[in-house]
């Protein structure tokens, strides 16, 4: 499998990645999880074939470039960087594949633009975080005030890449293996040894999410034939019964439920390979 650096220029700033498989290929554009990067996809990427996969670093994670001072990182906002993405790869009609922010924000890619999305595959989440109404206030005076305290933050310095994995293990359940692979490309270089990549206005609490109604809306609006594969043990964010419930609105879906942490496209990739491979195999008229 080779795999070489992916850039594009946004808006906003350059966007990298990395690119793998095959050239002309089926193309599939891959999101990862929140505070993650694209080397969230290496494990797994050694298990696909037949496949044109680019793994981007979302914005403000691993290589790049971080949102302009002033602007909010949401999910909603997160669709027409994508889209622009695809549009300077020249692509047209493409897959999505995102593990769970990533797979939040592919869904409502889909929902959004049915007509240029072939199929979506989505690991450990579906459709966006949901809140109840009565506490819209509460979560927005939460996000101003986090917003505020973070304002000329000093980010840590680690003198080495030991605690930073060390941290991610324990986080997330990851092996080492798993965890290196995120840091490596989740750290930069400092005076004094490393930091922190990620733009640290992700750790703010978000200041609106939409309703579970209105989720529901979006995930009825996907068309696409989509995977969806979770853990067991539930995330307590996604809970039972909740996230078989979304994945019962799909008008073309079809759920597997694996033993395994939130990560399991990392720890458990030949698994999670197999399921995506057939998926992606099945003849569709």
């Amino acid at each position: 499998m080779g795999v070489h650096e992916f850039a594009c220029t946004l808006p906003f700033g350059e966007l990298r990645g990395l690119r793998c498989g095959q050239p002309g290929g089926r193309r599939v554009l891959a999101m990862h999880g929140w505070l993650d990067n694209a080397a969230s996809f290496l494990p797994l990427a050694g298990e696909l074939h037949g496949l044109d996969l680019v793994m981007i670093d979302l914005p403000g994670h691993g290589h790049s470039a971080a949102l302009p001072a002033g602007s909010e990182y949401t999910m909603i906002g997160a669709i027409n960087n994508v889209l622009a993405v695809a549009d300077a790869l020249g692509w047209e009609r493409f897959t999505l594949l995102g593990h769970s922010m990533g797979a939040g924000i592919a869904s409502l890619v889909a929902a959004a633009v049915p007509a240029r999305i072939e199929a979506l595959v989505v690991i450990e989440a579906l459709g966006g975080l949901g809140e109840q109404v009565e506490n819209t206030a509460t979560r927005l005076r939460e996000s101003v005030e986090a917003a505020h305290a973070l304002s000329g933050k000093p980010l840590r310095v680690f003198p080495n890449l030991e605690a930073p994995v060390r941290a991610r293990m324990m986080a997330n359940q990851l092996s080492e293996a798993s965890a290196r692979l995120l840091v490596e490309r989740g750290v930069r270089a400092v005076p004094g040894g490393y930091s922190w990549g990620s733009d640290q206005r992700l750790t703010l609490p978000t200041a609106v999410r939409m309703t579970e109604a209105q989720i529901d809306v979006l995930v009825e609006a996907v068309e696409c034939p989509t995977l969806v594969i979770f853990a067991t043990p539930a995330q307590p964010y996604f809970p039972e019964p909740l996230r078989t419930r979304r994945a019962q609105l799909l008008r073309d879906g079809r759920l597997h439920v694996l033993a395994g942490t939130h990560h399991l496209h990392m720890e458990q990739p030949g698994e999670v390979a197999a399921l995506i491979q057939a998926f992606l195999d099945t003849p569709r008229g």
